[in-house]
């Protein structure tokens, strides 16, 4: 089940708020949202629920553990979070990555060909380990109850896909006091918005990426790998660059979508998850980027492996191999796949090269502002070919036609037809990346306050019309539609 699909949007979610709305205490309104959080869960792994249970019930264990133990007793609690750590990556390893480490090896065990990756695992381990070792630091209490945290892990909101949220962030919202009805206009118009975002700009780009690009399906059937090799080699210049454009607004509106979806829904509750983005595309350096790009998995490595790896305060020898460290583990958490450990050290590179040189060309100018963003925007929809293609024969092949080094077309027709057809779309996805109608927004919230009437037509459009035409229009496009998972799903 995923957020943009018909049932998910008429059946699922309406009866999972009418049921909550009736449940009186805030015990009875969390035991409501696990049922329905297990229930969505199930619908997608009904095996692998079994894994979501476990992997709470032992930190569950160990977080209690390490709040009982004595306070001189630092070496106990010291264990109980190493084995927390053990037990939770050991399980992400073995179902994340043991198809990754055998076929490097050159083997590949019947039962671990059979292992599927179990849906959300990347987000809500983290979830987990950051909850046992915040109560380690002391800086959350544990709880009690089991299924406490196991409603914290498997929220249904972010489960799946994140927003990664840290324990002590969401706690008291959780299980003490929660105003549910305060921003659930806010959270209506959120959840719609993320929907448009994903089956208009995000499907829309997605297959213009495909189209040029070769779609998932193609890219992982490794029998037609010299007839995709040939295809896109005839691709045109032109063709590839659409295509390359295409994927870096989708993998954006995409896992964006979810998160807005996800913030909103939480809203609707009472429950504030943070922000995952901030504009990431109007960087001007890598740096930036990640600092707008899955704000809480950066926070996550910063905190969790930067800081306690040292960070950079032992020299700049340690302070590299700490960065790299945590970009080799960002490329591996985002897949099962040696493509994405490259990509995670390609910003490494980036990174410390910004860090090491550009900090000499700085300035801040209008024009080399603009020179920066360039810069910016082309390493990064280069750096998505990592994340796109998970076979490396693809990548030198789509680099040489960008620059028509396959002795392919500048352009041709099929290139300028799919262009023109979709440019107004294309501008919209260019604003829609920049915080441009979150300003005219917030401007026409201003000025509405100075009149009623204006406030009046303000709400309208705001609480409405505008959450209702996402609706509709979305509607319409998923009537039709085939199965359209987020890409963060396979992550």
């Amino acid at each position: 089940m995923v957020f943009s699909s018909l049932f998910f949007l008429y059946a699922f979610l309406p009866l999972s708020l009418l049921c909550y709305v009736f449940c009186r205490s805030l015990k009875a309104k969390n035991i409501c949202l696990l049922v329905f959080s297990l229930i969505f869960y199930t619908w997608g792994e009904p095996k692998y629920v079994l894994l979501l249970l476990a992997m709470s019930f032992f930190d569950w264990f160990f977080a209690l553990r390490i709040q009982h133990a004595s306070p001189d007793a630092a070496a106990s609690r010291k264990r109980w979070v190493v084995l927390s750590c053990i037990v939770n990556l050991g399980l992400i390893g073995v179902f994340k990555y043991s198809k990754i480490i055998c076929s490097t090896f050159g083997i590949m065990p019947a039962f671990v060909s059979k292992i599927a990756l179990p849906l959300g695992i990347s987000f809500y381990t983290f979830q987990l380990l950051s909850y046992v070792i915040d109560v380690y630091r002391g800086e959350a209490d544990a709880q009690e109850e089991y299924w406490h945290v196991l409603l914290y892990a498997a929220l249904f909101h972010q489960c799946i896909a994140g927003p990664i949220v840290r324990y002590k962030t969401i706690a008291e919202e959780l299980f003490e006091f929660r105003t549910p009805w305060k921003d659930l206009p806010d959270g209506i118009v959120r959840f719609s918005t993320g929907l448009a975002k994903k089956v208009i700009l995000a499907n829309t780009c997605g297959s213009i990426a495909d189209r040029f690009l070769l779609a998932d399906a193609a890219i992982s059937d490794l029998s037609a790998l010299s007839a995709n090799l040939s295809q896109l080699s005839k691709t045109s210049v032109a063709g590839l660059w659409l295509g390359l454009f295409g994927y870096t607004l989708q993998i954006y509106f995409d896992f964006s979508a979810y998160s807005d979806m996800a913030i909103g829904m939480g809203k609707m509750l009472g429950l504030h998850y943070l922000e995952n983005f901030n504009y990431p595309y109007i960087s001007k350096s890598a740096t930036e980027f990640w600092r707008r790009w899955h704000i809480p998995l950066g926070t996550f490595f910063r905190d969790y492996v930067y800081i306690p790896l040292g960070g950079n305060r032992h020299g700049s020898l340690r302070t590299l191999f700490n960065t790299f460290v945590v970009w080799a583990l960002t490329g591996l958490w985002h897949g099962a796949n040696w493509s994405f450990v490259v990509w995670g050290l390609y910003f490494f590179v980036l990174i410390s090269v910004e860090k090491a040189v550009m900090k000499h060309f700085s300035g801040s100018s209008r024009f080399t502002s603009a020179l920066a963003r360039i810069y910016f925007i082309l390493i990064t929809m280069l750096g998505w070919m990592l994340f796109k293609y998970t076979t490396f024969s693809y990548i030198p092949v789509v680099f040489k036609g960008l620059i028509g080094a396959n002795g392919n077309a500048l352009t041709d027709f099929e290139t300028h037809s799919i262009f023109t057809s979709n440019l107004f779309l294309l501008i919209f996805c260019l604003f829609a990346v920049t915080p441009v109608f979150k300003a005219a927004g917030q401007r026409f919230a201003s000025f509405a306050k100075r009149s009623w009437m204006v406030q009046n037509v303000y709400n309208a459009v705001h609480y409405f019309i505008i959450p209702v035409s996402c609706l509709l229009i979305s509607t319409a496009q998923l009537v039709n539609a085939s199965f359209n998972p987020f890409l963060y799903f396979r992550f």
